[in-house]
Protein backbone atom coordinates (compact mmCIF):
# COMPACT_ATOMS: atom_id res chain seq x y z
CA UNK A 1 0.00 0.00 0.00
CA UNK A 2 0.68 3.60 -0.58
CA UNK A 3 2.95 5.10 2.30
CA UNK A 4 4.10 8.96 2.59
CA UNK A 5 6.76 8.73 0.08
CA UNK A 6 4.57 7.16 -2.71
CA UNK A 7 1.82 9.75 -2.77
CA UNK A 8 -0.44 9.58 -5.92
CA UNK A 9 -0.22 12.97 -7.86
CA UNK A 10 -2.82 14.64 -10.17
CA UNK A 11 -0.38 13.45 -13.27
CA UNK A 12 -1.06 9.36 -11.95
CA UNK A 13 -4.96 10.68 -11.80
CA UNK A 14 -4.99 12.23 -15.08
CA UNK A 15 -3.92 8.93 -16.71
CA UNK A 16 -6.13 6.92 -14.62
CA UNK A 17 -9.21 9.36 -15.73
CA UNK A 18 -7.81 9.09 -19.45
CA UNK A 19 -8.11 5.22 -19.14
CA UNK A 20 -11.59 4.81 -17.32
CA UNK A 21 -13.19 7.20 -20.12
CA UNK A 22 -12.06 5.27 -22.89
CA UNK A 23 -11.60 1.64 -22.08
CA UNK A 24 -8.02 1.59 -23.46
CA UNK A 25 -4.15 2.18 -23.23
CA UNK A 26 -3.92 3.71 -26.44
CA UNK A 27 -7.46 5.61 -26.49
CA UNK A 28 -6.31 7.18 -23.05
CA UNK A 29 -3.36 7.89 -24.84
CA UNK A 30 -4.99 9.93 -27.35
CA UNK A 31 -7.32 11.58 -24.83
CA UNK A 32 -4.85 13.88 -23.35
CA UNK A 33 -2.19 13.83 -26.18
CA UNK A 34 0.27 11.49 -24.04
CA UNK A 35 2.28 8.72 -25.43
CA UNK A 36 0.79 5.21 -25.50
CA UNK A 37 4.11 3.36 -23.76
CA UNK A 38 4.40 6.27 -21.19
CA UNK A 39 0.88 5.98 -20.30
CA UNK A 40 1.30 2.45 -19.99
CA UNK A 41 3.96 2.57 -17.94
CA UNK A 42 2.45 5.62 -16.04
CA UNK A 43 -0.21 3.15 -14.93
CA UNK A 44 2.08 0.22 -13.58
CA UNK A 45 4.38 2.60 -11.47
CA UNK A 46 0.65 3.65 -10.27
CA UNK A 47 -0.76 0.20 -9.22
CA UNK A 48 2.78 -0.99 -7.99
CA UNK A 49 2.63 2.49 -5.27
CA UNK A 50 -0.89 1.04 -4.57
CA UNK A 51 -0.44 -2.31 -4.15
CA UNK A 52 -2.70 -3.17 -6.23
CA UNK A 53 -4.73 -3.93 -9.90
CA UNK A 54 -6.81 -0.83 -11.05
CA UNK A 55 -8.12 -2.87 -14.11
CA UNK A 56 -9.16 -6.13 -15.89
CA UNK A 57 -9.10 -7.02 -18.81
CA UNK A 58 -12.27 -7.54 -20.39
CA UNK A 59 -13.64 -8.74 -23.58
CA UNK A 60 -14.83 -4.54 -23.72
CA UNK A 61 -11.19 -3.47 -22.96
CA UNK A 62 -9.89 -2.48 -19.67
CA UNK A 63 -12.96 -2.21 -16.81
CA UNK A 64 -12.27 -1.06 -13.27
CA UNK A 65 -11.21 -3.62 -10.36
CA UNK A 66 -12.72 -3.00 -7.19
CA UNK A 67 -9.79 -1.08 -6.21
CA UNK A 68 -10.41 1.34 -9.18
CA UNK A 69 -13.93 1.68 -8.37
CA UNK A 70 -13.15 3.24 -5.26
CA UNK A 71 -10.70 5.35 -6.34
CA UNK A 72 -12.64 7.33 -9.23
CA UNK A 73 -14.58 9.06 -7.43
CA UNK A 74 -11.64 10.88 -5.64
CA UNK A 75 -10.14 11.48 -8.73
CA UNK A 76 -13.04 12.94 -10.26
CA UNK A 77 -12.86 15.33 -7.20
CA UNK A 78 -9.38 15.86 -7.86
CA UNK A 79 -10.01 17.00 -11.63
CA UNK A 80 -12.77 19.25 -10.81
CA UNK A 81 -10.81 21.13 -8.14
CA UNK A 82 -7.92 21.71 -10.50
CA UNK A 83 -10.16 22.44 -13.45
CA UNK A 84 -11.62 24.86 -11.40
CA UNK A 85 -8.07 26.15 -9.83
CA UNK A 86 -7.45 26.62 -13.66
CA UNK A 87 -10.58 28.88 -14.25
CA UNK A 88 -9.41 30.77 -11.53
CA UNK A 89 -6.08 31.69 -12.90
CA UNK A 90 -7.04 31.76 -16.69
CA UNK A 91 -9.84 34.26 -15.38
CA UNK A 92 -7.84 37.01 -13.25
CA UNK A 93 -4.89 36.64 -16.35
CA UNK A 94 -7.99 37.45 -18.87
CA UNK A 95 -9.99 39.97 -16.50
CA UNK A 96 -7.07 41.02 -13.58
CA UNK A 97 -8.64 42.88 -10.62
CA UNK A 98 -7.77 44.17 -7.63
CA UNK A 99 -5.95 47.16 -6.07
CA UNK A 100 -2.72 48.60 -7.52
CA UNK A 101 -0.88 51.31 -5.20
CA UNK A 102 0.61 54.21 -6.72
CA UNK A 103 2.89 57.02 -5.43
CA UNK A 104 3.92 60.07 -7.72
CA UNK A 105 4.57 63.78 -6.78
CA UNK A 106 2.00 66.34 -6.11
CA UNK A 107 3.66 68.12 -9.38
CA UNK A 108 2.41 65.42 -11.56
CA UNK A 109 -0.95 66.13 -10.85
CA UNK A 110 -1.42 68.97 -12.60
CA UNK A 111 0.25 67.12 -15.54
CA UNK A 112 -1.80 65.49 -18.49
CA UNK A 113 -1.09 62.14 -16.36
CA UNK A 114 -4.14 62.43 -14.95
CA UNK A 115 -5.56 61.81 -17.69
CA UNK A 116 -3.48 58.22 -18.40
CA UNK A 117 -4.73 57.50 -15.12
CA UNK A 118 -8.92 57.80 -15.73
CA UNK A 119 -8.00 56.29 -19.59
CA UNK A 120 -6.54 53.44 -17.87
CA UNK A 121 -9.39 53.25 -15.20
CA UNK A 122 -11.80 53.39 -17.96
CA UNK A 123 -10.01 50.59 -19.69
CA UNK A 124 -9.74 48.13 -16.78
CA UNK A 125 -12.92 49.02 -14.52
CA UNK A 126 -12.04 46.19 -12.05
CA UNK A 127 -8.97 47.08 -11.20
CA UNK A 128 -8.94 50.08 -9.00
CA UNK A 129 -6.30 52.96 -7.83
CA UNK A 130 -5.02 53.77 -4.70
CA UNK A 131 -2.84 56.51 -5.07
CA UNK A 132 -0.59 58.88 -2.72
CA UNK A 133 0.82 61.86 -3.85
CA UNK A 134 3.77 62.86 -1.78
CA UNK A 135 7.32 64.09 -2.38
CA UNK A 136 8.80 61.53 0.04
CA UNK A 137 10.22 58.53 -1.92
CA UNK A 138 8.23 55.41 -1.57
CA UNK A 139 10.63 52.21 0.09
CA UNK A 140 8.99 50.14 -3.25
CA UNK A 141 11.43 46.89 -1.45
CA UNK A 142 9.57 47.54 2.18
CA UNK A 143 5.96 47.20 -0.73
CA UNK A 144 5.05 51.12 0.39
CA UNK A 145 3.64 50.91 -2.97
CA UNK A 146 3.43 48.86 -5.88
CA UNK A 147 4.07 51.36 -8.40
CA UNK A 148 6.15 55.29 -8.32
CA UNK A 149 6.47 57.44 -10.51
CA UNK A 150 9.50 59.56 -9.80
CA UNK A 151 11.23 62.86 -10.96
CA UNK A 152 15.16 62.27 -10.65
CA UNK A 153 17.79 62.61 -12.70
CA UNK A 154 19.23 58.75 -11.79
CA UNK A 155 17.81 56.10 -9.03
CA UNK A 156 19.72 54.03 -7.24
CA UNK A 157 17.29 51.82 -5.59
CA UNK A 158 16.96 47.65 -5.74
CA UNK A 159 14.07 47.97 -8.11
CA UNK A 160 12.66 47.70 -11.47
CA UNK A 161 12.93 50.72 -13.36
CA UNK A 162 11.98 52.72 -16.36
CA UNK A 163 13.21 56.02 -17.23
CA UNK A 164 10.26 57.06 -19.63
CA UNK A 165 11.33 60.37 -20.56
CA UNK A 166 13.76 63.07 -20.20
CA UNK A 167 12.22 66.24 -19.27
CA UNK A 168 12.79 70.34 -20.00
CA UNK A 169 12.61 73.06 -17.78
CA UNK A 170 12.06 76.86 -18.16
CA UNK A 171 10.82 80.37 -16.70
CA UNK A 172 7.48 81.08 -16.84
CA UNK A 173 5.36 84.47 -16.19
CA UNK A 174 1.77 85.65 -16.70
CA UNK A 175 1.34 87.83 -20.06
CA UNK A 176 1.36 90.76 -18.03
CA UNK A 177 4.96 89.70 -16.55
CA UNK A 178 6.14 89.49 -19.79
CA UNK A 179 5.45 92.60 -21.28
CA UNK A 180 8.33 93.92 -18.44
CA UNK A 181 10.59 91.76 -19.60
CA UNK A 182 13.50 92.68 -21.77
CA UNK A 183 16.58 90.86 -23.50
CA UNK A 184 18.57 92.23 -20.42
CA UNK A 185 19.21 88.72 -18.30
CA UNK A 186 16.49 90.17 -16.08
CA UNK A 187 17.41 92.89 -14.13
CA UNK A 188 15.20 94.54 -12.59
CA UNK A 189 13.09 91.12 -12.55
CA UNK A 190 12.16 88.97 -9.72
CA UNK A 191 12.38 85.42 -9.88
CA UNK A 192 10.28 82.96 -7.18
CA UNK A 193 12.91 80.82 -5.26
CA UNK A 194 12.75 77.57 -3.92
CA UNK A 195 14.35 76.88 -0.39
CA UNK A 196 17.07 78.95 -0.82
CA UNK A 197 18.57 80.69 2.42
CA UNK A 198 17.27 83.86 3.85
CA UNK A 199 18.86 86.47 2.62
CA UNK A 200 19.92 85.60 -0.84
CA UNK A 201 19.05 87.43 -3.76
CA UNK A 202 20.31 84.63 -6.63
CA UNK A 203 21.38 81.39 -6.44
CA UNK A 204 23.64 79.00 -8.94
CA UNK A 205 20.91 77.81 -11.36
CA UNK A 206 19.86 81.18 -11.37
CA UNK A 207 23.10 82.69 -12.59
CA UNK A 208 23.08 79.89 -14.81
CA UNK A 209 19.95 80.71 -16.24
CA UNK A 210 18.88 83.37 -19.05
CA UNK A 211 18.05 85.82 -16.29
CA UNK A 212 20.94 85.71 -14.29
CA UNK A 213 20.22 89.57 -13.15
CA UNK A 214 16.90 88.71 -11.79
CA UNK A 215 16.41 88.74 -7.86
CA UNK A 216 15.88 86.11 -5.65
CA UNK A 217 12.97 88.50 -3.73
CA UNK A 218 10.13 85.54 -3.03
CA UNK A 219 10.22 81.57 -1.75
CA UNK A 220 8.07 79.06 -1.65
CA UNK A 221 8.35 75.45 -0.15
CA UNK A 222 6.14 73.80 -2.62
CA UNK A 223 5.36 73.28 -6.17
CA UNK A 224 1.65 74.46 -6.06
CA UNK A 225 2.29 77.57 -4.48
CA UNK A 226 4.99 78.33 -6.83
CA UNK A 227 2.92 77.89 -9.77
CA UNK A 228 -0.33 79.46 -8.31
CA UNK A 229 1.99 82.44 -6.91
CA UNK A 230 3.77 82.77 -10.83
CA UNK A 231 -0.02 82.85 -12.55
CA UNK A 232 -0.58 85.63 -10.00
CA UNK A 233 2.09 87.86 -11.57
CA UNK A 234 4.29 87.20 -8.38
CA UNK A 235 7.87 86.29 -10.79
CA UNK A 236 9.23 84.11 -12.76
CA UNK A 237 9.10 80.56 -11.87
CA UNK A 238 11.18 77.99 -13.15
CA UNK A 239 9.02 74.32 -13.91
CA UNK A 240 9.10 71.50 -15.86
CA UNK A 241 7.83 72.20 -19.68
CA UNK A 242 5.23 69.46 -19.31
CA UNK A 243 4.03 71.63 -16.38
CA UNK A 244 4.15 75.12 -16.89
CA UNK A 245 3.26 74.65 -20.78
CA UNK A 246 -0.45 73.44 -19.14
CA UNK A 247 -1.32 76.16 -17.10
CA UNK A 248 -3.78 78.86 -18.51
CA UNK A 249 -2.27 81.49 -17.00
CA UNK A 250 1.39 80.77 -17.45
CA UNK A 251 3.94 81.11 -20.59
CA UNK A 252 7.17 81.05 -21.10
CA UNK A 253 9.16 84.38 -20.32
CA UNK A 254 10.63 85.42 -23.21
CA UNK A 255 14.45 85.61 -24.88
CA UNK A 256 15.39 81.87 -23.18
CA UNK A 257 15.65 78.70 -24.25
CA UNK A 258 14.77 75.55 -22.19
CA UNK A 259 17.27 73.46 -19.94
CA UNK A 260 17.39 70.36 -19.35
CA UNK A 261 15.65 69.13 -16.22
CA UNK A 262 15.53 65.81 -14.66
CA UNK A 263 14.06 62.10 -16.03
CA UNK A 264 10.74 60.89 -15.45
CA UNK A 265 10.71 57.22 -14.04
CA UNK A 266 8.63 54.56 -13.87
CA UNK A 267 9.23 52.05 -10.98
CA UNK A 268 7.85 48.87 -9.43
CA UNK A 269 9.59 46.23 -6.81
CA UNK A 270 10.93 43.15 -8.71
CA UNK A 271 8.93 40.98 -7.01
CA UNK A 272 5.30 42.17 -9.05
CA UNK A 273 6.90 42.38 -12.30
CA UNK A 274 4.69 39.10 -13.10
CA UNK A 275 1.35 40.31 -11.39
CA UNK A 276 -1.42 41.20 -14.14
CA UNK A 277 -2.90 44.23 -12.80
CA UNK A 278 0.42 45.62 -11.66
CA UNK A 279 2.11 44.50 -15.14
CA UNK A 280 -0.82 46.17 -17.28
CA UNK A 281 -1.03 49.43 -15.41
CA UNK A 282 3.43 50.13 -16.04
CA UNK A 283 2.74 48.77 -19.51
CA UNK A 284 -0.40 50.97 -19.95
CA UNK A 285 1.16 54.21 -18.60
CA UNK A 286 4.59 53.68 -19.72
CA UNK A 287 3.64 53.49 -23.56
CA UNK A 288 1.15 56.86 -23.14
CA UNK A 289 3.77 58.97 -21.70
CA UNK A 290 6.54 58.05 -24.02
CA UNK A 291 3.91 58.55 -26.76
CA UNK A 292 3.89 61.97 -25.80
CA UNK A 293 7.84 62.51 -25.14
CA UNK A 294 7.79 66.17 -27.23
CA UNK A 295 5.05 66.83 -24.25
CA UNK A 296 7.86 66.34 -21.86
CA UNK A 297 11.58 67.13 -23.27
CA UNK A 298 10.67 70.64 -25.80
CA UNK A 299 12.21 70.96 -29.33
CA UNK A 300 15.19 72.99 -29.45
CA UNK A 301 15.97 72.50 -25.31
CA UNK A 302 19.27 73.84 -25.03
CA UNK A 303 22.26 70.50 -24.15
Amino acid sequence: MLNDTQALNWDDLKFFLAVVRTGTIRGGAESINANHTTLARRLSVMEERIGSRLFDRSNLGLVLTQMGEELLPHAERVEEEMTAASRVIIGRDMHPAGPVYVTLPHGLAMTSIMDDLTAFAEAYPDIHLNMTFTNDIADLTRREADVSLRVAHDVTDDVVGRKLVQMSQAAYCTRGYAERISDNGGEGLHMIGWHEPEGATTAKWLRESYYPRATLKHRVSELVPLITLAASGLGMAYLACNLGDRHPDLIRAPFQKPLPYRNLWLLLHRDLRKTARVRLFVDFLADRIKARRNEFWVAGTET
